[in-house]
């Protein structure tokens, strides 16, 4: 039911066209989605105890933390496909939709490997190490765009208008229906959270296996992700160091998984860890970004 009442509300936030949406706007409304999320919390560490309400606020940063590569790989999306900007509202509102039912079906499918195959939780933890290991190496994560399998395929089986019609995903022209780019540009963006879900679901099943809480978390990350979106798109060349943050942390969830049958980490110190790790990286960036402006002054 929570779900639903959040959809309608985020429905509303932006009912405006995007290119109307201006940045402070985005802004408040990004707080408020974090504001949400912590009153929930509060809720949780009510009903719950404090160390589910500390497994949800971990899963909650990790998942909002890693939110922003999404965004830079919208912006490469939206750019790449020349989606003006009164569209891509619609698109990121579809999209955030889709990834919810993706992110269910991630999470109780992971959750269910878990409790059969406990070996399995060895996999995820290696996995992680290794994204985090890739992340920093190839800094940030890439999708390939231009020779896309998916977006070939595709184009194959569907007939393709040759420029937008409107904010229609599909459109029926001489008596035939035909799909239009921002249909493309959808299966793209969900494609992406496909690939970012196989790295963020396993990342928070290493705080805790409890679906609730580690959906839950994922809902509240992702329904702010459109309001972030909007406030962020201008300024995300200021994370100059993020992706090192999102890749120690992985690695360090990972390893917390790992080892997670003979140490177990503290609820709290894992929460402080992944904040200071977090923080470190965003103050790294900061100071090298007045640095660099010192320098051109």
């Amino acid at each position: 039911m929570f779900v639903l009442l959040m959809l309608a509300l985020d429905l509303g936030v932006f009912h405006r066209k995007a290119h109307e949406v201006k940045f402070k706007e985005a802004l408040v409304w990004s707080l408020v989605w974090i504001v949400l999320a912590l009153v929930f919390n509060a809720g949780i560490w009510y009903y719950f105890g404090e160390i589910k309400a500390v497994q949800f606020l971990t899963g909650y940063i990790i998942e909002k933390s890693l939110s922003v590569d999404n965004i830079f790989v919208f912006i490469l999306i939206f750019s790449s496909f020349a989606v003006p900007a009164k569209y891509q509202h619609k698109v990121l509102f579809w999209g955030i939709l889709g990834a919810l039912v993706m992110r269910a079906i991630f999470i109780f499918a992971g959750v269910a490997l878990i409790s059969k195959f406990h070996w399995i939780i060895y996999v995820f933890g290696f996995f992680l190490v290794y994204t985090g290991y890739k992340i920093a190496k190839e800094k940030g994560t890439k999708v390939n765009i231009d020779n896309n399998p998916l977006l070939a395929f595709v184009r194959r089986i569907i007939p393709f208008t040759n420029d937008y019609r409107d904010d229609k995903f599909f459109v029926k022209e001489a008596g035939k229906k035909m799909a239009t780019p921002l249909f493309l540009v959808l299966v793209l963006i969900e494609f992406t959270d496909l690939i970012f879900a196989v790295d963020s679901i396993p990342a928070i099943l290493a705080i805790t296996t409890d679906p609730f809480i580690v959906y839950t978390s994922n809902v509240f990350a992702i329904m702010g992700l459109r309001s972030l979106y909007f406030a962020l798109a201008g300024s995300l060349k200021y994370f100059t160091y993020l992706h090192y943050g999102l890749a120690i942390i992985l690695i360090f969830v990972g390893i917390k998984m790992i080892i997670s049958d003979f140490y177990k980490f503290d609820p709290f110190v894992s929460l402080g860890i992944i904040v200071l790790i977090l923080a470190g990286s965003m103050v790294a960036s900061a100071i090298k970004t007045k640095t660099e402006k010192n320098q051109t002054t």
